[in-house]
């Protein structure tokens, strides 16, 4: 069960392997494909390697895991018992991670949207997707979770595939990216 939902609360905080955060990587301005993708890697370091592993080691070293409570409950009792003022780091974390977590989602369903059914269908994911927060908000967080595991694993399942049919090209790039006559090594002598 520990690997379980490790492997979910990973995966739902950085998004690797969902199809999602490829969506915002699109929209930016690159002159190599490879180098966009190193970015994405790093995002997934920053984020499980070092905050989430922060956080849990917050948790178990201040004991507060034997609480009871789960969640944002659980961190914020092993933050203000680690520090006099973590329970407002805490708050201010879910608070910015909150907003940009709608933000985000808010983008790539209007993106995807825009894409399946063109522009007009914006306003309809909108008119769907605002009430849906107020569900989330106040439903039960058992619920919540099971059902964004749920979609999470559905979302995962054709975008693994596509990652492996397109493993050739995303060799075929690294390489070029990486490899002798590449954009990597000609900036690092200095002959861009």
């Amino acid at each position: 069960m520990a690997i379980r939902f490790g492997i979910a609360r990973g995966v739902f905080t950085n998004e690797a392997g969902l199809g999602s955060a490829p969506i915002a990587h699109a929209a930016a301005t690159t002159d190599h494909p490879v180098r966009q993708g190193l970015w994405g890697i790093f995002e997934v370091f920053a984020d499980t390697l070092v905050l989430c592993t922060i956080t849990a080691l917050v948790i178990v070293m201040t004991g507060a895991w034997g609480s009871g409570k789960d969640g944002a409950a659980l961190t914020t009792v092993a933050f203000e018992e680690g520090m006099p003022f973590g329970g407002y780091i805490v708050t201010f974390g879910l608070v910015f991670f909150a907003f940009s977590t709608l933000l985000g989602w808010s983008y790539y369903g209007e993106r995807c949207m825009e894409y399946l059914f063109g522009a007009k269908s914006i306003v309809i994911y909108r008119l769907i997707f605002i009430p849906l927060i107020v569900v989330g908000a106040i439903g039960g967080l058992r619920a919540v979770w099971a059902l964004a595991d749920t979609l999470n694993g559905l979302m995962a399942i054709p975008n693994l595939i596509g990652l492996l049919l397109l493993s050739p090209v995303i060799v075929r790039l690294t390489k070029n990216y990486f490899g002798k006559d590449g954009i990597y090594r000609n900036e690092k002598q200095g002959t861009d």
